[in-house]
């Protein structure tokens, strides 16, 4: 799903309100969660999941064209681990 459906997808939900409006509030969101991934906050939504910035450390690889081994540096990744609604969804388990 790319964010021209999701913003479509929620402008079939809520009628009422303009895609212009719903635009807004879907990019503020966004805004808002990069933001915050930005500062290495942990973002969490209730049923959906968690988003937090992990650092790998170095490593060594070797590139498979010549070989040779390389170092790569140290990078941060966005990680994501779902919430039990969703993980029950997807994997249909059903909650006793």
């Amino acid at each position: 799903m790319k964010k021209s459906d999701l913003l479509n997808r929620l402008y079939e939900k809520f009628p009422e309100y303009s895609k212009s409006e719903i635009a807004k509030v879907l990019n503020g969101t966004f805004d808002a969660m990069i933001d915050a991934l930005a500062k290495g906050e942990r973002i969490e939504i209730r049923g959906l999941g968690s988003f937090k910035v992990k650092e790998r450390k170095a490593e060594k690889a070797r590139n498979p064209k010549t070989g040779e081994t390389i170092t790569l540096k140290n990078k941060k990744v966005v990680q994501f681990k779902m919430g039990k609604k969703l993980k029950r969804i997807l994997f249909k388990k059903v909650k006793v």
